[in-house]
């Protein structure tokens, strides 16, 4: 291949240390190892587990077919101005001389000197030759030779910037048809030049000794080509092409992936991406590995009318499935494996939508044995594969003041201790919320509707004491219902049938009197009916009664919530102390135990819900008898920004019963700090003393000693080049609920911006009882305008395998990606089942 010398403004800054660069050009290797013709896909098919992308910049003008880009129209008239005219009637030319402006068709060509043959209708540029299309495409050369429709033509020392901020250099470029255009010893990079210093190569760039465009086609030919990293060779190719960088969508190979894991070896993924037509597409994906033998993807997508679909499927028959056997991955060890899964949207009109999301899988161990469904960004660090994976079918729709929305849906567990009989299938649950737009005795009122309807195969029992989580008491395996009680296990979920509606008439008006005091009067009353057929399985009939059961039960409220906000105006501030009472009156609750607790299991009291008057997260549960909460809510407002909060509080059970006494089959309350008379004290406090520092703190404090039951603090900083976060956790125990012993932790998670391009993160997740690391995250990353490049090191808590021994996956994970030619990930599973991440072509 001839040597190629880029134009000084193809270079680009210097921006790493001779370490640094070593380390740098090592890794960027991997960028070109296979021979593919890379296509462009639209933005769906990027990579799942990318770590960064390019910054948007801004679409790009339409590409005609002129010399280079733009097209002519054959009635335009072209102007020309100059210093100096120079006709040569005898020989029909027409010389321009001297700042040679010439206008046509929305073009314009620049040289020191333009010659004009008549009778072969050619135009001959030199010196400084400058031409800008109509489509913002710019050409420099030293010697121009084109016909006078500025259609066909070659230019000598050839330089084009782009308008998608692409530059292409060459010793001489010609047109010979319409659409293609020849780069003699050409060189293309994507990269912005180097103000500072033009003389640093850019981060990336192409030579060849031939580059094809065709614009017809919207491709790119590369004849011997070598990519270049920060101005050194690493990979040579014979041939290789590209989509058009104007192209949206074109068909052809992907950038291939690489990854290893301990049991399927090494992996080369290569995408293929289909462009049949411009309402769908599809994407194959063969991933060969050295020891599984071939897995395939497959994607299609459409785009209807009035909204749009995909399919994605993938199996593997696998070559050793001892491997995973070996590993404890029980589920892992059979021939086939695969999954299919299914999601779309669809209008009905500007206000109701419907769509699904299905997913099938031949097992639970599938996605994070082959690393297709990791989650990692920088944007939410600690974001693993997921254990579990939800198929619905839903109807959505939204009014002015109205909101519906009702959903089917199948939940399937990834972990190894998931008993699919054990989780429900909802069929379905519908919400529907309604704001009356008129009001009534000066209030607001409103309408919520709740209908729930759903079936589980056999009981779920969880453990309350060390002995019956030991010996397995409380298992689907056991069958002994004596050891099934109350004292042992908690019903988490009932086998049969379960069908409630549910629906809370409320109305609240807020009056303010001469004084400033705030007064909330407040009504309800709710409906509920439900019906329930519960199995007579082993140890159910000691919590609920089985058979079939209708049960409807009513809970009417009123109550009264008063607020007095103080406020005091200081040289420094404004201070607001505001005393809060509510008062609630309502019968006792009824029919616990006979109705099923599925969507109000999970409770803790906090000042969140201080001043709530339901404080059960879901409908099965509702509070009842009477109460007080009470608390004082003080905050400290400064002038030069910044303020700190301080919320104190306290409930009591007045009459009645206590609801949060009588857990049921949950012991849902029990424990909670609301379950006597007199509630424990809940606190929070809140301070940011600017816009760079923020800081929470959550209590729950017992009433009678004030002892912490539950702690939270949680501080977060964005400073500089600096953003953190650290969330620190101690919650005592409750054995009632099954949590027999203190939990205490720390989540921490940090970013430092280097410079404008370096980013280097981590986020660390450590159990401070076990005194053990649960997850990790570090890594480092360079983003600009034409290059990106992220390592990641990754650990994450392996759900999927029976052996004690394998608790983690560990991930190194590298993408590169290459502004319109795409990118690639390579990862690796440092030890035991590692996982790797698959990943496909970037889009532009």
């Amino acid at each position: 291949m001839a040597a190629t010398t880029a134009h000084p403004n193809l270079r680009g800054c210097g921006w790493w240390r001779p370490a640094a660069r070593a380390a740098a050009v090592g890794v960027l290797a991997l960028a070109s190892i296979a021979l593919v013709s890379i296509a462009t896909a639209p933005s769906a098919f990027a990579q799942r587990g990318s770590i960064v992308s390019f910054p948007q910049r801004p679409k790009p003008a339409q590409a005609g077919s002129g010399l280079l880009g733009a097209k002519k129209n054959q009635k335009d008239q072209m102007m020309v101005r100059a210093t100096e005219m120079h006709y040569d009637y005898t020989n029909e030319r027409i010389a321009a001389v001297g700042n040679v402006q010439i206008y046509y068709s929305g073009s314009t060509l620049e040289a020191d000197k333009v010659f004009y043959d008549q009778k072969t209708k050619r135009l001959h540029a030199q010196g400084n030759v400058r031409l800008t299309e109509a489509d913002g495409k710019v050409v420099y050369g030293e010697v121009l030779d084109l016909s006078d429709d500025f259609r066909d033509g070659f230019v000598d020392s050839l330089r084009i910037d782009g308008p998608e901020q692409t530059r292409f250099a060459a010793t001489r470029g010609e047109r010979t048809s319409a659409d293609v255009t020849v780069f003699q010893n050409g060189v293309y990079t994507a990269c912005e030049p180097c103000k500072e210093d033009p003389q640093k190569p850019p981060k990336w760039q192409i030579k060849a000794s031939r580059i094809i465009h065709d614009q017809g086609e919207k491709m790119m030919y590369f004849e011997d080509a070598r990519f270049e990293f920060f101005g050194v060779p690493l990979a040579y190719i014979p041939y290789f092409s590209s989509a058009d960088p104007s192209a949206k969508r074109k068909s052809g190979f992907l950038v291939p992936t690489y990854h290893t894991s301990s049991v399927y070896g090494f992996s080369v993924a290569t995408p293929y991406y289909f462009a049949l037509a411009p309402d769908y597409d599809a994407t194959i994906t063969p991933m060969i590995t050295t020891k599984q033998g071939p897995l395939v993807q497959a994607e299609w997508r459409q785009r209807l009318i009035n909204g749009s679909y995909m399919v994605r499927a993938s199996g593997i028959f696998q070559l050793d499935k001892q491997a995973f056997l070996d590993k404890g991955d029980l589920p892992g060890n059979r021939d086939f494996r695969g999954h299919v899964e299914s999601s779309g949207q669809f209008r009905l009109n500007d206000k109701w939508v419907y769509g699904w999301d299905g997913t099938l899988v031949t097992d639970r161990t599938y996605f994070q044995d082959y690393g297709l469904l990791k989650r990692v960004q920088t944007a939410n660090l600690l974001a693993t594969t997921p254990d579990y994976v939800t198929s619905q079918a839903y109807l959505q729709g939204r009014g002015e003041k109205s909101y519906f929305d009702m959903r089917a849906m199948y939940f399937y567990g990834f972990s190894s201790q998931d008993s699919q009989r054990q989780i429900p299938v909802i069929h379905p649950v519908i919400d529907h919320d309604y704001v009356a737009k008129q009001p009534f005795l000066g209030g607001e009122v409103s309408l919520r509707t709740n209908l729930t309807s759903l079936s589980r195969e056999a009981a779920f029992f969880d453990p309350i004491n060390p002995n019956a989580s030991t010996n397995g008491l409380c298992s689907i395996a056991s069958a002994d219902p004596t050891v099934k009680t109350l004292n042992n296990c908690l019903l988490r979920g009932v086998p049969g049938t379960y069908s409630r509606l549910s629906s809370e008439a409320s109305w609240r008006r807020t009056v303010v009197d001469p004084y400033g005091q705030v007064w909330t009067p407040f009504a309800s009353a709710r409906v509920d009916f439900a019906n329930v057929e519960i199995q007579n399985e082993p140890g159910v009939s000691n919590f609920m009664k089985t058979g079939e059961t209708d049960v409807a039960r009513v809970m009417p409220t009123v109550g009264l919530e008063y607020r007095y906000p103080f406020i005091s105006v200081q040289s420094w501030g404004t201070q607001t102390i505001e005393p809060i009472a509510q008062i609630i009156a309502r019968p006792n609750e009824t029919s616990i135990g006979r109705l099923p607790n599925e969507d109000s299991q999970s409770f803790s009291f906090d000042t969140s819900n201080l001043f709530a008057v339901n404080k059960y997260a879901g409908w099965d549960r509702v509070e009842g008898g009477g109460r007080l909460n009470a608390g004082i809510n003080y905050t400290a407002q400064f002038n030069r920004g910044g303020f700190v909060n301080v919320m104190f509080g306290q409930s009591f059970s007045l009459f009645g019963q206590n609801s949060f006494a009588i857990g049921g089959p949950t012991n849902t309350g029990i424990q909670s700090g609301l379950d006597t008379s007199r509630s424990d004290y809940v606190a929070r406090v809140a301070y940011q003393p600017n816009s760079t520092f923020l800081f929470t703190s959550r209590f729950r404090m017992n009433e009678d000693d004030f002892t912490l039951a539950r702690t939270e603090f949680e501080a977060q900083a964005n400073f500089d080049r600096w953003s953190t976060s650290v969330i620190y956790g101690n919650y005592a125990a409750q054995p009632a609920l099954g949590f027999l012993d203190r939990r205490e932790g720390v989540v921490g998670s940090a970013k430092f911006k280097v410079n404008p391009n370096w980013l280097v993160l981590g986020a660390v997740r450590y159990d401070l009882r076990a005194e053990q690391l649960t997850e990790t995250q570090i890594g480092l990353g360079y983003i600009d305008d034409c290059l990106i490049l992220a390592l990641n090191y990754i650990t994450e808590f392996n759900y999927n395998v029976s052996s004690t021994t394998q608790k983690h996956n560990q991930t190194l994970m590298l993408q590169l990606s290459l502004r319109t030619l795409g990118g690639s990930s390579a990862s690796t599973g440092v030890s035991g089942l590692g996982s790797g991440q698959s990943g496909s072509g970037f889009p532009k």
